[in-house]
């Protein structure tokens, strides 16, 4: 079917460049409007979305050109936008970069794969006529570039009308507005990125700022033109969703040490018949009763080390759930969770569940880091053997026992290695999956449900 979706992207000519800060002004000021806002993140990214769910009060969605197939990138963006509405996609890292060098999988791959228009972010600071250069490469780069428009991020106020007047002097594009430096705006980072949106106490009163400032500085009209000139996106249908039956109670990990997940996989699977039922290792000292099923997301368990291994109920029950066959996936940080111990942040080892055996300790750069694919060795709760999954790593510790269940390889480049853990009932492992890939999110219901009729 095809559906009208007003969108556009903001992108940049690389990372730090203010791309979360100039998309969550926007979003900010397009809500004071009143005007149907949806938000997307390009890419694996998990935690600038918390900032746009911030930003919104609505969740946001991630567009993965590796991890997902064409079609379940029309239908994600389409399912969630609206017609008479705006989707604000933020690109990722710069423009251009995608994998091993090249434009596979990049914000630039995805608009030309959706048709979006893209608006680029500019870091002025320190730069004056040197601005209209560095756009025109970008332009110019590749004729199908879809840059249709400039944001100018970190410039006063006083100097925007003239580097306007000389930027549309020299390139056929639209400058849509500015952000100055506001550094009490800023967004704090840490070893995997910003600090998530729950752990910032002022966050409300610094988005309020960003959207006050972009409603006065942003020439929103001009942005949603753009969006609207977006052509009609071709997306194929949903299946409908199973009626009748009694759900199977899936038990996800969410608080502050687990919170990576794509919300669009999580409505996946309650579309699919599934009762997601949040439950906290650090807080609970039980899982939720008559589970079928059980979802470790990614997080900052090494942050939390000490009060997770403080969790003895909670970590015995998984031990005995895990080893019992309920199925599970478990994602770099709930892979973590299973294992024998964890090394904190403060360079001591805690005991974790037990369930896997192995211990996590910290290594000094990013090990496992970037997209690869997974071979599956044999069947197993999501594939089949020979079967192949795209996943997504990136964290600074590893395991003495990393798994055997798949031949990983990072495309574009030679070499292979064994990792990760799959049996009839389990994935664990330190790739990240995207559970609408596939049939993934299907089979792993249809696993919870045999489960569920066993427990029945």
């Amino acid at each position: 079917m095809k559906v009208n979706r007003p969108r556009l992207m903001l992108a940049a000519p690389r990372s730090g460049s203010g791309k979360t800060t100039v998309t969550c002004a926007l979003l900010g000021a397009l809500r004071m409007r009143g005007g149907r806002v949806a938000s997307f993140k390009c890419g694996p990214d998990y935690i600038d979305p918390m900032f746009h769910r911030s930003a919104l009060g609505v969740p946001s969605f991630n567009l993965d050109p590796f991890l997902l197939e064409p079609p379940e990138l029309r239908r994600t963006l389409a399912s969630h936008g609206e017609e008479d509405g705006v989707s604000v996609l933020e690109g990722a890292m710069g423009y251009y970069d995608g994998i091993a060098m090249t434009t596979e999988a990049s914000g630039y791959e995805l608009a030309g794969r959706l048709g979006v228009p893209v608006v680029l972010v500019i870091d002025c600071k320190g730069a004056a006529a040197s601005v209209p250069a560095q756009i025109r490469g970008f332009l110019c780069h590749r004729a199908d570039s879809n840059i249709r428009g400039v944001l100018l991020n970190r410039l006063p106020g006083r100097l925007y009308p003239g580097m306007k007047a000389l930027i549309e002097r020299e390139l056929p594009l639209r400058v849509c507005g500015y952000l100055p430096e506001l550094p009490e705006c800023s967004f704090e980072s840490r070893h995997l990125g910003l600090i998530p949106a729950q752990e910032l106490h002022d966050l409300g009163a610094r988005l309020e700022r960003l959207a006050q400032q972009a409603a006065c500085s942003f020439e929103l009209e001009a942005l949603l033109a753009l969006a609207k000139g977006a052509p009609a996106l071709e997306a194929p249908a949903l299946a409908a969703a199973p009626s009748g039956g009694v759900p199977v109670q899936i038990a996800l990990a969410r608080d502050e040490a687990f919170c990576f997940y794509y919300e669009e996989a999580l409505q996946r699977l309650q579309g699919l018949g599934a009762r997601i039922v949040p439950f906290s290792p650090l807080h609970d000292e039980r899982l939720p009763d008559h589970i079928d099923g059980l979802l470790l997301g990614g997080g900052y368990p090494e942050l939390y080390a000490h009060g997770l291994s403080e969790n003895r109920p909670l970590l015995g029950q998984l031990r005995a759930l895990v080893r019992g066959g309920l199925p599970t996936i478990a994602e770099c940080g709930g892979f973590m969770l299973l294992q024998e111990s964890l090394e904190g942040t403060d360079g001591n080892r805690y005991p974790m569940a037990g369930a896997l055996p192995g211990e996590c300790r910290r290594q000094q750069r990013l090990c496992r880091f970037g997209y690869a694919r997974y071979t599956a060795l044999s069947d197993g709760l999501l594939c089949g053997k020979g079967e192949c999954l795209p996943i997504h790593s990136f964290h600074y510790w590893d395991s003495t026992a990393p798994g055997d269940g798949f031949l990983a390889q990072k495309p574009g480049r030679d070499g292979s290695w064994r990792e990760g853990v799959m049996t009839g009932s389990l994935y664990a492992g330190f790739g990240h999956l995207h559970l609408c890939h596939g049939e993934l999110a299907k089979r792993f219901v249809a696993r919870c449900r045999g489960a569920q009729e066993e427990r029945i």
